[in-house]
């Protein structure tokens, strides 16, 4: 009875169906495990998934054209056999699409791991911040993340905002400064002072995203000195992120008025070399006293001072012209 089912279904189309399906199967496992393993870096998902569709397609098409052949080729197999290993085929090809990309993830969310702690040592590292008036006078380059968020504070609370610095500390949550409108409206903002070569990446532009709704906030403000990658400006631009970056937070600040890098406080002068300059401001004013007095060899004289401390005229030139004239 067995054997008189088997050869019903090998005369019926179901031979030749079990075998088109297996070698687009065949197909999808081989670009699965070349992909995932050799080309993902590469070739973005989407493009993959569209040449496997186009292959099979076309693996389709070509059995259709030459089904006499299929169906001769098959008309000896055993269907059953067929059907395992179809279901063998489709198996692996599900563990290899399912375990391939996880290993990916994993090595993504590493990698994720690491930038977010370095985020959080950076946000350690900058917990102090020096006095606001040494903060307006210096360059964005030389802050640190608390400073840049304290100099958005005042430069926000002069343009009529209410300003709350929920940051304080690294603990933000994805958001630094909450800043409250006059008509109440709330907006998040996320303060980066980053390196040009340190854009913002997706990660940062989804965490104000979320942190946002625990403050309340309506909107959200992204600012970086440096500027967001091509997916973060995407990111940005799908959930209505507004973003300012390097250039656009320098032209306000400038405007503004009261950030002024180049007004730096003068360093203090040591000791020795402030006795050096008195010496040199007194010998520039006893040249000037003597500039009509001068020496036979033409060079100007000054007042000295004799061991027993009478003053004179000396040559300048000294020791190399040893004239000298009594006051």
């Amino acid at each position: 009875m067995n054997n008189e089912l088997a050869q019903l279904m090998n005369q019926s189309l179901l031979a030749p169906l079990i075998f088109i399906f297996m070698c687009i199967l065949f197909f999808l496992f081989l670009g699965a495990v070349l992909y995932y393993r050799f080309l993902s870096p590469w070739i973005p998902e989407k493009l993959a998934s569209l040449v496997g569709f186009a292959g099979s397609a076309y693996i389709l098409i070509t059995c259709a054209n030459q089904y006499e052949k299929i169906k001769s080729l098959v008309a000896s197999w055993n269907v059953i056999a067929m059907i395992m290993i179809m279901f063998f085929l489709i198996v692996t090809l599900g563990v290899v699409i399912r375990l391939i990309p996880s290993k990916k993830k994993k090595r993504d969310r590493k990698t994720n791991r690491k930038s977010n702690n370095s985020i959080k040592s950076q946000r350690l590292h900058s917990k102090l911040s020096r006095p606001d008036q040494e903060i307006l006078s210096s360059s964005l380059e030389s802050m640190s993340g608390a400073e840049f968020e304290r100099i958005l504070a005042l430069y926000f609370r002069d343009q009529g905002f209410t300003v709350l610095e929920v940051g304080i500390g690294g603990k933000d949550g994805g958001v630094d400064l909450v800043i409250i409108d006059q008509r109440g409206e709330k907006t998040a903002v996320q303060a980066k002072c980053y390196a040009n070569h340190n854009l913002i990446g997706v990660q940062v532009v989804r965490e104000l995203v979320g942190a946002k709704r625990n403050h309340d906030c309506i909107l959200s403000l992204l600012i970086t000195t440096s500027d967001l990658t091509g997916p973060a400006r995407t990111e940005a631009e799908k959930f209505k992120v507004d973003y300012w970056h390097g250039g656009i937070i320098e032209q306000k600040l400038k405007t503004w008025g009261k950030w002024k890098p180049g007004n730096k406080e003068s360093k203090k002068i040591p000791k020795t070399m402030k006795s050096t300059i008195s010496e040199l401001q007194t010998t520039q004013k006893q040249l000037a006293v003597s500039s009509e007095s001068t020496c036979t060899c033409g060079a100007p004289m000054i007042k000295r001072k004799s061991r027993e401390g009478r003053e004179f005229w000396g040559c300048t030139s000294f020791p190399k012209c040893r004239n000298t004239r009594s006051i």
